[in-house]
């Protein structure tokens, strides 16, 4: 499965959230960090769920990008 995973830059570096998986979070000093420590997370979540008997969310948002016209 694959879940949208936001990346936001901080003071620091770098967070991330799946708007999918509640409570599954992760940072990095760069882009790169910060996605591979969110790969892990998201595994690390999922088999948490799946060894607790609990239901794995399906992924369900997306992203797009609006154009917003200059007044």
């Amino acid at each position: 499965m694959k879940y949208l995973v936001v990346i936001e830059p901080t003071n620091t570096g770098f967070s991330a959230y799946s708007p999918d998986l509640p409570g599954c979070v992760s940072t990095g000093r760069t882009r790169d960090e910060v996605e591979r420590n969110m790969q892990e997370a998201i595994e690390f979540h999922v088999d948490g769920l799946q060894r607790n008997g609990w239901e794995i969310p399906q992924p369900k948002s997306y992203s797009t990008y609006v154009e917003a016209q200059q007044a």
